[in-house]
C-alpha cells in the first residue's frame, strides 16, 4: 500500500498557537543595508521592492538579534549555546549540527511607517594625527529615529513541548528590545539602531478546540487591533520570571557640561543657502530635531585617546592587541577584522545654542594676512554650564585592566583634556565632568560607583575608590608585561 503524503501520526502535532505584536519605534537612526552601492551613496537602504521606499526589516535580521541576545544573556557575552539552551530550544538547531531542531517561532518579515531618511558621513581617524585617513571617507543613508515597524511572532506549541519554557524563553527574549540589550542594523556598536517597543499584545489559539482553530484559520493572519496592549512583555505572555542574566559588563553613564562649543559637521551646510558647516542635527522619536553627540565621533576619539595612553604606559608591545581587542580591529585590505567589545550611545546635547553663526578666515603665514577666498562660516553647538552631553559606555566581558583604561579615558573627559568632534586646536569640543555612574556587573550583586564634581576636585559618594584605584594598576602593571 502507498505511503500517504501527509499523517496526523507524523505531524508535527501542533496543539497551540500563540501570536505576539509589538510596537517598535527606532530611537536612535538605524541602518538596514541592502548589501550594495550605488552612485548616490556608498551604503543604500533596503527598501520593499514592490515600490521602492518603504522601510524593510527582515525577520531573519530579528531572528539573528533575538538568539544573540538570550544566548548572552543566559550563557555570558562571547559563550556558546548547549544543545539544552533556551536559544536552541526557541530557534532551533545551532550551524554545526545537521540534524538540529528547526524553529518552532515564525517571525514576519516588517515594513516601517512614519520613515524618513538621513546622510551621515563616515571617517576613519588616523590615531596618531586625530586626523581624516586616507581614502577612509565613506557615507551611508539611515532610517530616522521615530521610524516605526509592527513586530509579528508566531510560537508554535507542539503537543510534547514544555509550553512555559518555550513562553519564557521568548518573554527573556523580547524583553532585549527594551532593556537596551538589542540594538539592530549595522554599527550598532557606535550608537544606531536602538530601539523600543512601546506596547505588547499576545493571543493564544487553543487548536485542540474547533472553537480555538476556526479563529486561527478565520483570523490568524490578521492583526491583534482588538487585544489591549500591555507595556511588559513578561505580564503580557504571563511568565513569573525572566531566564537570569549572566553577562558580565563595565559601564559608564557620565554627565558633562559643555565648555565652548562643539562641531561635528553634517554632510553638508542649509542646501548651499546656509553656513558652510553646521553642526550634526538629527530627528528624534519625538519628531524634533537636535544637536547630537554622534555614537561614531565618540567612539574616534576615544579610540584614539586609548591608543596614546596605552602607548605612553607600555613597555612590552602590548598596545595594539588592547586596543583591536576593546575596540575591534579595523577593516583593511588583508586583515580580518573583529567587532567591538565596547558600545558607545548616541545622545541629543540638551540646552546648546545652536542659531549663532561664526565667521572665519585662513590666513597666510607668510604674509600674515588673509588667504585668497579663504572665508567661510560655521554654525556650531555653543554651550555653558547649562549645556550638558551624556556619554554612555558599555564594555562586554571586561578585564580588570580594560577597566583601567575606561577609567583613564573618562578622567581626560572629565578634565577636558580629550576633546570632542571637529576644530579642537581651536578650542572646540572640551567638556566638563558633572557626574557620573558607574556599574560593575558580574552576574550577581553589581558593583556601582558615583562620582560627583565637587569644584576643581570630585567626590566618590557610592563604592569604594581603592577598587577603582586596583584597576588603574592593573592597567599599568599590563602594560609594562607585570604578571599579575
Amino acid at each position: 500500500m502507498p505511503r500517504s503524503l501527509w499523517s496526523g501520526i507524523e505531524s508535527r502535532k501542533i496543539i497551540m498557537r500563540i501570536v505576539v505584536e509589538g510596537a517598535l519605534t527606532l530611537q536612535t537612526p538605524a541602518h538596514f543595508g541592502n548589501g550594495d552601492t550605488d552612485d548616490l551613496t556608498d551604503m543604500p537602504l533596503l527598501v520593499d521592492p514592490l515600490d521602492g521606499k518603504t522601510p524593510l526589516l527582515t525577520g531573519t535580521s530579528i531572528a539573528g538579534a533575538l538568539r544573540s541576545y538570550l544566548r548572552e544573556r543566559e550563557h555570558g557575552y562571547g559563550h556558546l549555546a548547549s544543545k539544552q539552551s533556551a536559544s536552541v530550544l526557541l530557534f532551533g538547531g545551532r550551524k554545526s549540527e545537521d540534524d538540529g531542531e528547526q524553529s518552532p517561532l515564525v517571525i514576519d518579515d516588517m515594513l516601517g511607517k512614519n520613515f524618513g531618511i538621513e546622510m551621515r558621513d563616515g571617517v576613519r581617524l588616523d590615531g596618531k594625527t586625530r586626523t581624516a585617513s586616507d581614502k577612509a571617507k565613506f557615507d551611508l543613508q539611515l532610517w530616522q529615529a521615530g521610524t516605526m515597524f509592527t513586530l509579528r511572532f508566531e510560537l508554535l506549541i507542539r503537543e510534547t513541548d514544555d509550553t512555559n519554557r518555550l513562553k519564557q524563553a521568548l518573554a527573556t527574549a523580547l524583553s532585549g528590545f527594551n532593556d537596551g540589550g538589542i540594538t539592530l542594523g549595522a554599527r550598532k556598536r557606535r550608537g544606531y539602531g536602538r530601539v523600543q517597543v512601546s506596547q505588547w499584545r499576545v493571543k493564544t489559539y487553543d487548536l485542540t478546540k474547533s472553537s480555538g482553530l476556526l479563529d486561527w484559520i478565520e483570523r490568524g493572519d490578521r492583526p491583534l487591533d482588538s487585544v489591549t496592549p500591555q507595556p511588559d512583555i513578561q505580564k503580557a505572555l504571563g511568565i513569573a520570571k525572566l531566564i537570569n542574566d549572566h553577562r558580565q559588563s563595565f559601564c559608564i553613564n557620565a554627565t558633562f557640561s559643555l565648555d565652548g562649543s562643539l562641531l561635528i559637521r553634517s554632510g553638508g551646510g542649509q542646501d548651499d543657502r546656509g553656513p558652510d558647516m553646521v553642526h550634526l542635527h538629527a530627528r528624534q522619536a519625538n519628531g524634533n530635531k537636535k544637536p547630537i553627540l554622534s555614537g561614531t565621533s565618540l567612539g574616534g576619539a576615544l579610540r584614539a585617546r586609548a591608543l596614546k595612553i596605552a602607548n605612553t604606559l607600555d613597555t612590552s608591545n602590548r598596545t595594539q592587541a588592547l586596543i583591536n581587542d576593546v575596540f575591534g580591529v579595523e577593516i583593511r585590505p588583508g586583515i580580518q577584522p573583529s567587532a567591538s567589545r565596547i558600545s558607545v550611545q548616541e545622545h541629543v546635547v540638551q540646552n546648546a545654542r545652536i542659531d549663532l553663526v561664526q565667521n572665519r578666515v585662513s590666513i597666510d603665514r607668510f604674509t600674515g594676512g588673509a588667504r585668497d577666498t579663504a572665508l567661510f562660516n560655521e554654525q556650531p553647538a555653543f554651550g555653558d554650564d547649562s549645556t550638558t552631553v551624556t556619554i554612555e559606555l558599555h564594555l562586554g566581558n571586561p578585564k580588570p585592566y580594560e577597566i583601567g583604561l575606561l577609567l583613564l579615558l573618562l578622567k581626560d573627559l572629565w578634565t577636558g583634556d580629550l576633546p570632542l568632534g571637529g576644530e579642537s586646536s581651536v578650542g572646540r569640543g572640551r567638556v566638563k565632568g558633572k557626574t557620573s555612574t558607574l556599574v560593575y556587573q558580574t552576574g550577581g550583586t553589581p558593583l556601582q560607583w558615583k562620582i560627583v564634581a565637587n569644584g576643581k576636585n570630585l567626590t566618590i559618594t557610592d563604592g569604594d575608590e581603592a577598587i577603582l584605584e586596583g584597576y588603574a594598576t592593573a592597567l599599568n602593571k599590563h602594560l609594562k608585561g607585570v604578571v599579575a
